[in-house]
């Protein structure tokens, strides 16, 4: 992760609490700040306080430190018992890492920073904040994803793909089905029954041809992801070293399925065309693993 100078000025000022709206850190606090990332304890008695929090940020830059940098800054128990607004620190510094091509989200509980390069497609949820296990673990895919791609780790990025598309459909079906089955890690098969329950086959007869081969193309997709997924991911023991437009375009492709897939949801739902049958959410268990280990 690579940020500018001015953002790094920025970020600086957050850790330090000389911005007035994050809590004040003295030179030994900022020491124990940077301990996680650093064991370098060479004196730097002659910087001020902000001259070397920059410094340690400058070091940090570039590097896998430096999202753990904005992890710990952000971190909300730093904020307990003061009358700081995190959300206020966040919207600040989202202002310059606009033009860093990043974005602070809120994943859970905490903060982590999302990298917007070469990932074209966005995908936002309609449960965001939501603390439930299945709403939580969809949200860890498209971070994992989006870091692992940054890291290089395109192999563990596919993976996460596949993991992603598998979540929301099994949550959109549990939310529909009042019997679902027991997911055999099968996804194109899983994707076929969810489109049964959105009344969106590509066999229906009262639709336009261009929407059928819309349809038609998504299954392809998923088709797609799925072997992709066997081949070069981290699942198995894999038969290609995936390159980074191999992960890119396996994210992007499970996120515009996951989005179409929310959206119709999320319409038909507000239509009255389909409604829940069930109460039923994804088990901590099936979240954990939604069948990613089966073929």
């Amino acid at each position: 992760m690579q940020i500018s100078g001015i953002t790094i000025s920025q970020l600086a000022l957050i850790i330090t609490g000389d911005s007035n709206i994050s809590p004040y850190r003295s030179r030994y606090q900022l020491i124990d700040f940077f301990q996680e990332i650093d064991s370098d304890n060479a004196d730097r008695e002659h910087l001020s306080r902000r001259e070397y929090t920059e410094c340690k940020i400058k070091e940090a830059n570039g590097t896998s430190n430096l999202p753990i940098v904005f992890r710990n800054a952000l971190d909300p128990r730093n904020f307990l018992e003061t009358t700081f607004e995190l959300e206020e620190v966040v919207k600040k510094l989202n202002v310059f890492l606009e033009y860093d091509k990043y974005k602070i989200v809120k994943i859970g509980e905490f903060y982590e920073v999302k990298d917007n390069r070469g990932m074209a497609v966005e995908l936002e949820l309609p449960f965001e904040g939501s603390t439930e296990i299945s709403h939580v673990f969809i949200e860890e895919q498209i971070q994992k994803c989006e870091r692992k791609i940054r890291e290089g780790d395109f192999d563990g990025a596919i993976t996460n793909a596949r993991s992603l598309l598998e979540a929301v459909l099994l949550y959109v079906e549990k939310k529909l089905s009042q019997s679902p089955p027991e997911y055999d890690g099968k996804l194109p098969k899983l994707y076929t029954r969810v489109q049964e329950l959105l009344n969106l086959e590509p066999s229906r007869k009262d639709i336009s041809q261009a929407l059928i081969q819309m349809l038609q193309g998504l299954t392809s997709v998923v088709s797609g992801l799925a072997g992709v997924s066997n081949m070069m991911a981290d699942r198995h023991a894999r038969k290609y070293k995936p390159a980074k437009h191999h992960a890119v375009v396996s994210v992007n492709a499970s996120k515009t399925v996951a989005d179409f897939i929310f959206e119709t949801f999320s319409y038909q739902l507000s239509k009255g065309s389909i409604g829940l049958q069930t109460s039923q959410t994804i088990s901590a268990d099936e979240a954990a693993d939604p069948g990613i280990s089966k073929s």
